[in-house]
Protein backbone atom coordinates (compact mmCIF):
# COMPACT_ATOMS: atom_id res chain seq x y z
CA UNK A 1 0.00 0.00 0.00
CA UNK A 2 1.09 3.15 -0.90
CA UNK A 3 1.48 6.57 1.29
CA UNK A 4 -0.04 9.36 -0.18
CA UNK A 5 3.10 12.21 -0.57
CA UNK A 6 1.88 15.97 0.76
CA UNK A 7 2.54 18.29 -2.27
CA UNK A 8 5.53 20.66 -0.71
CA UNK A 9 3.87 24.67 0.61
CA UNK A 10 3.99 27.32 -1.88
CA UNK A 11 7.74 28.72 -1.40
CA UNK A 12 7.08 32.40 -0.32
CA UNK A 13 9.55 35.35 0.51
CA UNK A 14 11.41 34.59 3.75
CA UNK A 15 9.61 35.55 6.64
CA UNK A 16 12.58 38.68 7.92
CA UNK A 17 11.13 40.16 4.18
CA UNK A 18 7.53 40.15 5.31
CA UNK A 19 8.54 41.81 8.64
CA UNK A 20 10.54 43.99 7.00
CA UNK A 21 7.72 45.08 4.86
CA UNK A 22 4.78 44.80 7.67
CA UNK A 23 6.67 47.81 10.13
CA UNK A 24 7.74 49.97 7.19
CA UNK A 25 4.63 49.74 6.67
CA UNK A 26 2.56 50.27 10.10
CA UNK A 27 5.13 53.25 10.71
CA UNK A 28 5.71 55.16 8.12
CA UNK A 29 9.16 54.69 7.11
CA UNK A 30 12.24 52.54 6.54
CA UNK A 31 14.26 54.10 9.32
CA UNK A 32 11.57 53.47 11.76
CA UNK A 33 11.07 49.83 10.51
CA UNK A 34 15.14 49.42 10.82
CA UNK A 35 14.79 51.01 14.40
CA UNK A 36 12.49 48.82 15.54
CA UNK A 37 13.91 45.55 13.97
CA UNK A 38 17.45 46.60 15.03
CA UNK A 39 18.96 46.81 11.32
CA UNK A 40 19.68 49.08 9.04
CA UNK A 41 17.49 51.32 6.81
CA UNK A 42 19.03 49.52 3.50
CA UNK A 43 18.37 46.09 4.70
CA UNK A 44 14.61 47.27 4.99
CA UNK A 45 14.60 48.55 1.66
CA UNK A 46 16.21 45.29 0.03
CA UNK A 47 14.03 43.30 1.78
CA UNK A 48 10.82 45.28 0.27
CA UNK A 49 12.26 45.21 -2.88
CA UNK A 50 12.65 41.63 -2.65
CA UNK A 51 8.73 41.23 -1.79
CA UNK A 52 8.14 43.79 -4.66
CA UNK A 53 10.42 41.53 -7.17
CA UNK A 54 8.50 38.47 -5.75
CA UNK A 55 5.15 39.75 -5.86
CA UNK A 56 5.64 42.14 -9.52
CA UNK A 57 3.48 44.87 -7.87
CA UNK A 58 4.70 47.88 -6.06
CA UNK A 59 4.34 47.90 -2.31
CA UNK A 60 5.59 51.70 -1.40
CA UNK A 61 6.10 54.99 -3.13
CA UNK A 62 9.68 56.42 -3.40
CA UNK A 63 9.89 60.25 -2.91
CA UNK A 64 12.23 62.74 -1.85
CA UNK A 65 10.55 63.10 1.42
CA UNK A 66 10.15 59.21 1.92
CA UNK A 67 8.10 56.39 1.40
CA UNK A 68 3.84 55.92 0.97
CA UNK A 69 2.27 52.40 0.59
CA UNK A 70 0.52 51.96 -2.85
CA UNK A 71 -2.79 51.23 -2.50
CA UNK A 72 -2.45 47.70 -3.52
CA UNK A 73 -0.10 47.50 0.03
CA UNK A 74 -2.28 49.69 1.91
CA UNK A 75 -5.55 46.55 1.68
CA UNK A 76 -2.94 44.05 3.18
CA UNK A 77 -1.16 45.98 5.82
CA UNK A 78 -4.06 45.30 8.82
CA UNK A 79 -4.05 41.60 7.84
CA UNK A 80 0.09 41.66 8.11
CA UNK A 81 -0.09 43.89 11.20
CA UNK A 82 -2.79 40.94 12.48
CA UNK A 83 -0.58 38.10 11.56
CA UNK A 84 2.45 39.23 13.78
CA UNK A 85 1.07 40.10 16.74
CA UNK A 86 -0.27 36.40 16.34
CA UNK A 87 2.89 35.07 16.18
CA UNK A 88 4.60 37.30 18.81
CA UNK A 89 1.87 35.86 21.20
CA UNK A 90 2.37 32.00 20.75
CA UNK A 91 5.80 32.81 20.65
CA UNK A 92 5.67 34.28 24.23
CA UNK A 93 3.56 31.21 24.83
CA UNK A 94 6.13 28.98 23.91
CA UNK A 95 8.58 30.42 25.53
CA UNK A 96 6.09 30.54 28.98
CA UNK A 97 6.48 26.67 28.95
CA UNK A 98 10.60 26.68 29.91
CA UNK A 99 10.82 24.99 32.92
CA UNK A 100 13.50 27.45 34.38
CA UNK A 101 12.05 30.61 34.79
CA UNK A 102 13.31 33.61 33.00
CA UNK A 103 11.57 36.99 33.25
CA UNK A 104 13.11 40.03 30.48
CA UNK A 105 12.63 43.51 31.71
CA UNK A 106 13.34 46.48 29.20
CA UNK A 107 13.67 49.79 30.68
CA UNK A 108 14.77 52.94 30.41
CA UNK A 109 18.70 53.36 30.59
CA UNK A 110 18.75 55.66 33.93
CA UNK A 111 15.87 53.40 35.13
CA UNK A 112 17.93 50.69 34.93
CA UNK A 113 21.01 52.20 36.34
CA UNK A 114 19.17 54.29 39.15
CA UNK A 115 15.60 52.69 39.92
CA UNK A 116 15.91 48.90 39.69
CA UNK A 117 19.44 47.40 41.06
CA UNK A 118 17.70 47.78 44.72
CA UNK A 119 14.61 45.59 43.79
CA UNK A 120 15.85 43.38 41.31
CA UNK A 121 18.40 42.36 44.95
CA UNK A 122 15.11 41.82 46.90
CA UNK A 123 13.43 40.02 43.94
CA UNK A 124 16.63 37.39 44.12
CA UNK A 125 16.41 37.19 47.23
CA UNK A 126 12.44 36.35 47.22
CA UNK A 127 12.97 34.30 43.95
CA UNK A 128 16.40 32.73 43.54
CA UNK A 129 15.05 30.65 41.19
CA UNK A 130 14.03 33.57 38.98
CA UNK A 131 16.81 34.57 36.03
CA UNK A 132 15.98 38.27 35.36
CA UNK A 133 17.62 39.54 32.22
CA UNK A 134 17.76 43.73 31.72
CA UNK A 135 17.84 45.93 28.77
CA UNK A 136 18.18 49.19 28.45
CA UNK A 137 16.30 51.06 25.68
CA UNK A 138 15.70 54.99 25.06
CA UNK A 139 11.65 54.61 23.73
CA UNK A 140 9.17 51.93 25.10
CA UNK A 141 9.32 48.32 22.90
CA UNK A 142 6.19 47.64 21.76
CA UNK A 143 4.87 44.50 24.60
CA UNK A 144 2.68 42.77 21.82
CA UNK A 145 5.86 42.37 19.12
CA UNK A 146 8.74 41.71 21.50
CA UNK A 147 9.34 38.99 23.83
CA UNK A 148 9.45 41.08 27.23
CA UNK A 149 7.84 40.12 30.15
CA UNK A 150 7.59 43.99 31.13
CA UNK A 151 8.56 47.26 31.15
CA UNK A 152 9.80 50.46 33.28
CA UNK A 153 9.34 53.96 31.62
CA UNK A 154 9.24 57.38 32.56
CA UNK A 155 6.31 58.33 30.39
CA UNK A 156 2.84 59.29 29.49
CA UNK A 157 -0.05 57.16 30.57
CA UNK A 158 -2.29 55.55 28.05
CA UNK A 159 -5.23 54.06 28.86
CA UNK A 160 -5.36 51.92 25.90
CA UNK A 161 -1.96 49.67 27.34
CA UNK A 162 -1.98 47.44 30.08
CA UNK A 163 -0.06 49.69 32.31
CA UNK A 164 0.64 50.65 36.33
CA UNK A 165 1.41 53.89 37.10
CA UNK A 166 3.61 54.09 40.37
CA UNK A 167 4.15 57.70 40.75
CA UNK A 168 3.76 60.82 39.04
CA UNK A 169 7.03 62.09 37.51
CA UNK A 170 7.82 65.13 39.54
CA UNK A 171 11.12 67.04 39.14
CA UNK A 172 13.43 69.80 41.60
CA UNK A 173 16.48 70.75 41.57
CA UNK A 174 19.14 68.85 43.80
CA UNK A 175 23.08 69.35 44.19
CA UNK A 176 25.73 68.08 46.74
CA UNK A 177 24.88 68.63 50.39
CA UNK A 178 28.03 70.99 50.97
CA UNK A 179 26.76 73.23 48.39
CA UNK A 180 23.29 73.59 49.56
CA UNK A 181 23.27 76.09 51.67
CA UNK A 182 25.85 78.62 49.76
CA UNK A 183 24.37 78.17 46.30
CA UNK A 184 22.36 80.65 44.23
CA UNK A 185 20.43 79.45 41.46
CA UNK A 186 21.51 82.16 38.96
CA UNK A 187 25.37 81.92 38.98
CA UNK A 188 25.62 77.89 39.69
CA UNK A 189 26.59 75.40 37.53
CA UNK A 190 23.73 73.67 35.89
CA UNK A 191 23.95 70.11 34.90
CA UNK A 192 21.91 68.46 31.86
CA UNK A 193 20.90 65.22 30.43
CA UNK A 194 19.99 64.36 26.85
CA UNK A 195 16.76 62.53 27.54
CA UNK A 196 15.24 65.25 28.80
CA UNK A 197 16.86 68.44 27.56
CA UNK A 198 13.57 70.64 28.70
CA UNK A 199 13.77 70.24 32.34
CA UNK A 200 15.48 73.04 33.53
CA UNK A 201 13.54 75.72 31.35
CA UNK A 202 10.18 74.00 31.96
CA UNK A 203 11.08 74.29 35.52
CA UNK A 204 12.02 77.59 35.67
CA UNK A 205 9.10 79.03 33.50
CA UNK A 206 6.45 76.98 35.71
CA UNK A 207 7.74 78.29 38.98
CA UNK A 208 9.08 81.26 37.94
CA UNK A 209 12.56 81.12 39.59
CA UNK A 210 15.47 83.06 38.70
CA UNK A 211 17.91 80.61 37.05
CA UNK A 212 19.57 82.85 34.99
CA UNK A 213 20.04 81.22 31.35
CA UNK A 214 18.78 77.82 32.22
CA UNK A 215 20.35 76.45 28.77
CA UNK A 216 23.68 77.05 30.43
CA UNK A 217 26.27 73.88 31.63
CA UNK A 218 27.28 70.77 30.64
CA UNK A 219 25.39 67.61 29.48
CA UNK A 220 25.61 63.98 29.79
CA UNK A 221 24.28 60.96 27.42
CA UNK A 222 23.11 59.05 30.87
CA UNK A 223 21.32 60.55 33.35
CA UNK A 224 22.98 58.69 35.91
CA UNK A 225 26.40 59.65 35.02
CA UNK A 226 24.92 63.82 35.83
CA UNK A 227 23.62 62.41 39.20
CA UNK A 228 27.10 61.30 40.71
CA UNK A 229 27.97 64.41 38.88
CA UNK A 230 25.94 66.42 41.06
CA UNK A 231 26.64 64.13 44.10
CA UNK A 232 30.88 65.31 43.21
CA UNK A 233 29.63 69.05 44.00
CA UNK A 234 29.76 69.69 40.12
CA UNK A 235 26.34 71.56 39.78
CA UNK A 236 22.64 71.57 40.58
CA UNK A 237 20.43 68.73 38.72
CA UNK A 238 17.39 68.89 37.96
CA UNK A 239 16.20 65.72 39.72
CA UNK A 240 13.18 63.13 38.84
CA UNK A 241 11.77 62.28 42.39
CA UNK A 242 11.37 58.18 41.61
CA UNK A 243 15.78 57.89 40.40
CA UNK A 244 17.29 60.27 43.02
CA UNK A 245 14.79 58.92 46.11
CA UNK A 246 17.28 56.69 47.34
CA UNK A 247 19.97 59.35 46.88
CA UNK A 248 18.07 61.97 48.86
CA UNK A 249 17.76 59.62 51.81
CA UNK A 250 21.34 58.73 52.09
CA UNK A 251 22.05 62.54 52.17
CA UNK A 252 24.12 62.22 48.94
CA UNK A 253 21.73 64.93 47.04
CA UNK A 254 19.99 67.72 48.84
CA UNK A 255 16.98 69.67 47.27
CA UNK A 256 17.75 73.46 46.35
CA UNK A 257 14.33 74.48 46.63
CA UNK A 258 11.04 73.41 47.67
CA UNK A 259 9.39 74.30 44.59
CA UNK A 260 8.66 71.07 42.47
CA UNK A 261 6.70 70.66 39.02
CA UNK A 262 4.82 67.84 37.40
CA UNK A 263 5.66 66.67 34.10
CA UNK A 264 2.52 64.97 33.20
CA UNK A 265 4.24 61.90 32.75
CA UNK A 266 4.74 58.87 34.92
CA UNK A 267 7.29 55.63 36.36
CA UNK A 268 5.02 53.22 34.71
CA UNK A 269 5.11 49.37 34.36
CA UNK A 270 3.96 47.87 31.30
CA UNK A 271 2.91 44.52 30.61
CA UNK A 272 1.43 42.42 28.17
CA UNK A 273 -2.19 42.20 28.06
CA UNK A 274 -3.05 38.90 30.38
CA UNK A 275 -3.14 36.45 27.83
CA UNK A 276 0.69 36.67 26.96
CA UNK A 277 1.69 37.30 30.85
CA UNK A 278 4.75 35.40 31.69
CA UNK A 279 3.23 33.18 34.84
CA UNK A 280 5.50 34.44 37.43
CA UNK A 281 4.86 38.43 36.39
CA UNK A 282 2.56 39.04 39.08
CA UNK A 283 4.63 38.55 42.11
CA UNK A 284 7.83 39.89 40.23
CA UNK A 285 5.91 43.15 39.78
CA UNK A 286 4.37 43.00 43.81
CA UNK A 287 8.06 43.00 44.64
CA UNK A 288 9.02 45.73 42.39
CA UNK A 289 6.02 48.11 43.22
CA UNK A 290 7.16 47.51 46.99
CA UNK A 291 10.43 47.96 46.89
Amino acid sequence: MRMAVLPRRPKGPPLNALRAFEATARLGSFVAAAEELGVSAGAISQHVKAIEAWTGIKLFERSAHGVSLSSSARKLTAEFTQAFDFLAAATQSLRNLAPNPEIHIAALPSVAQLWLPARLGKLREKRPDLNVSVTAMETPPSLMRELFDLSVFISRPNPALNQIVLEDDVIFPVCAPQLADSLSLKDAPLLHDQTWEDDWPVWAKTTGACVGDPTRGSRHSLYALAVEEAKSGAGVLMAHASLVARALHAKQLDRVSGQAVRTGKALIIELPHSSRCHPEIEQVVDLLRDG
